[in-house]
């Protein structure tokens, strides 16, 4: 007797039961599957690119806006701060590094960073083809970039005000590609590197170029533009030892620019995500508890239909131990195609979440492979078949041969 052909027989008799008992057991594993997918490379992405980063110091603002605009390029600058003002803070001896970047510029939504080598060795980035920038107006493009844009060695771009890629072109001036780093699994995959002094002179540029429309103010403008200070959006700071988190309190007390420890919101930013995901996890495990209680009441309806069918059985020799095995390879079965397309369905909204991540931020979260914590949901759904199938097939040991062939 082929156990498992009647079981397959079993369910297929019964579709719309079955498909509903699958359908939630599917669902459920779905999302908890899909949550762990997310979770881990979102840490991952997360611990990556905050490493050695103690610090970071800009303008007045959201602390969290500043992380992720600074750390992580994914919200907006708070503003700018002089670069004088951020060196004398920094000179601080429980500073052991501090790097600046100046952001404000994209090019089709890659954004433009001003920054010096320090940032590069940080992020343990290398150049694959040509050379890191050196001098004004070059630029070292991230191997996403090079991809997605086409650019090369040699090619020049306009970068354009703003980093959503709508704002005006800098057309009058180009930066020249002169380096591809190689595909680094950090930020700097999806960003053009180049000089602070390239930056400033950009704009420094742009404000001449709107003088000479005022022709009345030219001179005026140029003089003041010739003692305003530099600037820049912020600066990336390694402390000595934990004693540098002072420096921070020191910082946002004394003077006019904010100092903000990534440790604190960015644990401040997943304990905020993490009450919608456990949430979420919760209603996930309810729906494979109902997926449960839906195989038991369809095996324990299918047992009352089948009592007659299953006697015969036994009178033609069959035991009642192969019976109950039977009944719980149907609820062993739905549990596995509900595994199975849970972790293809997970799968498929992992796609569907990176393909938005790339299209707005340029992160890609598209490791597919199965996590160990997978294995266990696949043992809690096996569980949950095997128990949902095991109570009503208890009933085969209670079954009156006799008796139930009379009855028909």
């Amino acid at each position: 007797m082929n156990l498992f052909k009647i079981s397959w027989a079993n369910l297929k008799d019964k579709p719309l039961s079955s498909f509903l008992s699958g359908l939630l057991m599917t669902l459920g594993i779905t999302i908890i599957s899909l949550l762990l997918l997310l979770n881990k490379q979102l840490d991952e992405q997360f611990s990556r690119n905050v490493k050695g980063i103690d610090m970071v110091l800009g303008a007045k603002g959201s602390p969290l806006q500043l992380i992720l605009s600074s750390i992580y390029q994914i919200d907006s600058p708070t503003g700018n701060i002089p670069l004088d003002e951020a060196e004398r803070l920094t000179r601080n001896p429980m500073i052991k590094s501090a790097i600046p970047l100046s952001m404000g510029d994209s090019y089709k939504t890659f954004r433009i960073v001003g920054t010096n080598k320090k940032y590069v060795d940080h992020f343990e980035a290398t150049v694959g083809q040509g050379a890191l920038f050196q001098n004004n107006m070059e630029a070292t493009i991230g191997a996403r970039v090079a991809e997605t844009t086409g650019l090369k060695i040699g090619d020049t771009f306009s970068g354009s005000h703003g980093l959503d890629g709508n704002g005006e072109e800098h057309g009058a001036t180009k930066y020249k590609v002169v380096g591809i780093f190689n595909p680094s699994s950090s930020v700097i995959d999806q960003l053009i590197l180049t000089p602070l002094s390239s930056v400033w002179a950009i704009h420094e540029h742009h404000e001449e170029h709107e003088g000479e429309e005022h022709e009345e103010h030219a001179e005026e403008d140029h003089d003041h533009e010739a003692e305003s200070p530099r600037e820049i959006t912020s600066m990336l700071i390694k402390f000595r030892n934990p004693l540098g988190m002072m420096v921070a309190r020191g910082i946002n007390n004394n003077s006019k620019l904010q100092a903000a420890l990534p440790s604190i919101e960015i644990n401040r930013l997943f304990d905020l995500l993490g009450i919608g995901v456990d949430t979420l996890r919760g209603l996930a495990v309810a729906i494979m508890l109902i997926a449960g209680i839906s195989v038991f009441v369809s095996l324990y309806n299918s047992l009352k239909e089948r009592k007659y069918e299953m006697a015969l059985m036994l009178s033609m020799g069959a035991g009642r131990t192969q019976l109950f095995g039977m009944l719980l390879l149907e609820g062993l079965t739905l549990s596995l195609i509900g595994f199975l397309l849970g972790l293809i369905m997970s799968r498929i909204g992992l796609l569907l979440f990176s393909m938005r991540a790339e299209r707005n931020f340029h992160y890609s979260l598209n490791n597919l492979s199965i996590l160990p914590e997978e294995w266990l949901v696949l043992g809690v759904a096996v569980l949950i078949g095997i128990v949902a199938a095991a109570l009503p097939a208890l009933g085969v040991y209670r079954m009156n041969i006799s008796k139930t062939l009379a009855e028909e």
